[in-house]
């Protein structure tokens, strides 16, 4: 099985692809003006669960250094150009995609 996912910013939504074909969506939070979530394409490198704070229920590190797809403290950011630049996800979503994507998932940002 092979996943990939896609962040689309302008619309604040992270799909799941197994084998090319959409399987879930989810909101996101994505990063602020000042700090925008970066476009491009990249891997999952790491999985830290619980790793407090902002961080919520789960961390899944990007291949790009600092960046990575987490849970969140803050139910309320969801939707909304609120981070540092990662994505944000409810914390049940973010434990569902931790669970099915393994470390290598290719991650694809673009606006």
């Amino acid at each position: 099985m092979a996943y990939s996912i896609t962040v689309e910013l302008s619309s604040k939504r992270l799909t799941l692809y197994k084998n090319g074909s959409a399987i879930r969506s989810y909101p996101v939070g994505i990063g602020k003006m000042l700090t925008p979530t970066p476009t491009g394409t990249y891997h999952i490198i790491n999985k830290h669960p619980n790793p407090g704070g902002v961080f919520g229920v789960m961390w899944m590190g990007l291949s790009k250094p600092s960046y990575g797809i987490h849970g969140t403290n803050d139910p309320s950011s969801i939707g909304h150009l609120v981070s540092h630049g990662c994505i944000r996800m409810y914390n049940r979503d973010v434990l569902m995609l931790s669970q099915l994507v393994p470390i290598g998932t290719q991650v694809t940002i673009v606006n």
